[in-house]
């Protein structure tokens, strides 16, 4: 091991041998926390179309909110199986490398799905291909989020997925805006579509080139063991409990089903919403990319207010934001109603990472499968966009944004747990732990095949 710095290659990973990888200092994560935050920008492109692409496809091919709505049930309807049933059983198996490599190959494979079906001008086409892209960017999101949470000190834990969350907003923003200029400058052309194939044809080789160079990037693997004893090194060290009664993890859980719903629902009718104010298709793109800048900033803010604001206060503000302008942009009209829209953006943007890693805090060797559950729990984007599409078609969607307004309210119940009851375990701030000589002859197999050099 040099520089402290271990790796693991290897078929398989022992869950039970510590690697010493709950002992990299700040400089030494660094490298590979940068290698990982390029996924998020992946996604966060990928989502970012698809908000684009749900309200264009009504024009292009004449169905209602409630038929395109389908599009993102398809997207993450692929959250509720995959994490839990493909994702997670790799990572726990092979590790962190091997499941970004295989979530990679996997979104490739569902960018280049997308070439018949621009051709064909097919809406089942684009939703399974749409599918595809769910199940490799469900199998990133399980490795990835845990990966940032728990590579390098503890205590910086919320800001680094933060930081990488804020990464992956800067690709929501670019998204819509390609769209407006370049994908739909005729929304009513049919063979606007088509263009969808060449942009998901470029990301889908810049992905099988960047799963190629994961594979020789120096990426630390964490086992169950080293985070088991990130857990239990401290003031309120002791055994990390049977995975049945962490209350905090799944309290998590369903708060981040109902704030991603919720979240999903208000960035896939945002476009439907401005133009129920006068706007056209591609000015409305435009202000879905600047409401996607106020989520990248609302990040990077955020981020920065942790350095001196603990992680739980901040996200009670911004999930008190959420419910407070939700409501506003629900019950006022025109301009004044769009621009509460945006603030919502704003204040949404926080609030998965915080969720994330204030959920599998302390989980020590249940942080794998905690985190498959709450990558599993994104699947609230199939559910709440087609709530509000079934209000939105009826009754218009000024009034369905009361659908995101109840899930908003739900998810602020996790905040509002944690203040009051979780206070001492979420106040933790964890230095670099090393492990003693005791923990290095209860490791089977202690070694490590490949290090790093500094």
């Amino acid at each position: 091991m040099a520089g402290g710095v271990p790796i693991v290659a290897r078929a398989a990973v022992n869950d039970r041998e510590l690697t010493g990888a709950a002992a990299l200092t700040l400089r030494q994560s660094l490298l590979p926390c940068a290698l990982v935050t390029t996924l998020f920008f992946l996604w966060g492109f990928a989502y970012g179309l698809l908000d684009v692409l749900n309200a264009h496809f009504q024009s292009a091919l004449n169905i209602t909110k409630s038929q395109s709505s389908a599009l993102q049930g398809a997207y993450f309807g692929a959250y509720f199986f995959f994490p839990l049933t493909f994702g997670g059983p790799i990572l726990r198996r092979f590790g962190y490398k091997i499941t970004f490599m295989t979530g990679l190959c996997i979104f490739g494979v569902g960018c280049f799905c997308f070439w018949p079906s621009g051709i064909y001008s097919s809406f089942a086409g684009f939703c399974g291909s749409m599918a595809v892209v769910g199940w490799g960017l469900s199998t990133l999101e399980v490795s990835a989020n845990p990966y940032l949470a728990t590579c390098g000190p503890p205590k910086y834990s919320e800001i680094r997925l933060s930081t990488a969350q804020a990464v992956q907003a800067i690709g929501t923003v670019v998204a819509p805006v390609l769209a407006s200029y370049v994908f739909f400058k005729n929304t009513s052309d049919l063979s606007s579509l088509k263009n969808v194939q060449w942009v998901y044809l470029g990301v889908g080789c810049f992905v099988f080139v960047l799963a190629f160079a994961f594979f020789f990037a120096p990426i630390p693997e964490i086992t169950d063991a080293d985070m088991e004893l990130q857990a239990t090194s401290d003031e309120l060290a002791q055994e990390t409990g049977p995975l049945s009664k962490q209350i905090t993890l799944f309290w998590g859980v369903a708060a981040q089903f109902c704030y991603v719903g919720a979240q999903c629902a208000v960035a896939g009718f945002f476009i439907n919403y401005s133009l129920e104010t006068g706007r056209d298709h591609a000015t409305s793109s435009n202000l879905l990319a600047v409401a996607q800048g106020l989520f990248a900033i609302g990040r990077f803010s955020a981020a920065g207010m942790m350095k001196f604001i603990k992680p739980r206060y901040v996200l009670a503000i911004f999930s008190l934001g959420t419910c407070v302008f939700s409501i506003l942009a629900m019950n006022i009209k025109g301009t004044a109603g769009l621009s509460f829209l945006n603030v919502v953006f704003f204040f949404e943007s926080c609030c998965f990472p915080l969720i994330f890693t204030l959920a599998i805090k302390k989980l020590g060797k249940h942080t794998k499968l905690g985190s498959s559950f709450l990558v599993s729990s994104i699947s609230g984007g199939a559910v709440w966009p087609q709530l509000l599409a079934q209000v939105a078609d009826r009754k218009g969607t000024h009034f369905a944004m009361l659908i995101p307004f109840i899930g908003f309210t739900l998810a602020f119940s996790f905040p509002v747990y944690v203040n009051l009851f979780q206070r001492e375990r979420m106040d933790v701030a964890f230095e670099a732990v090393t492990p003693s000589r005791d923990e290095e002859e209860k490791s089977i197999d202690y070694k490590f095949d490949v290090t790093l050099k500094e």
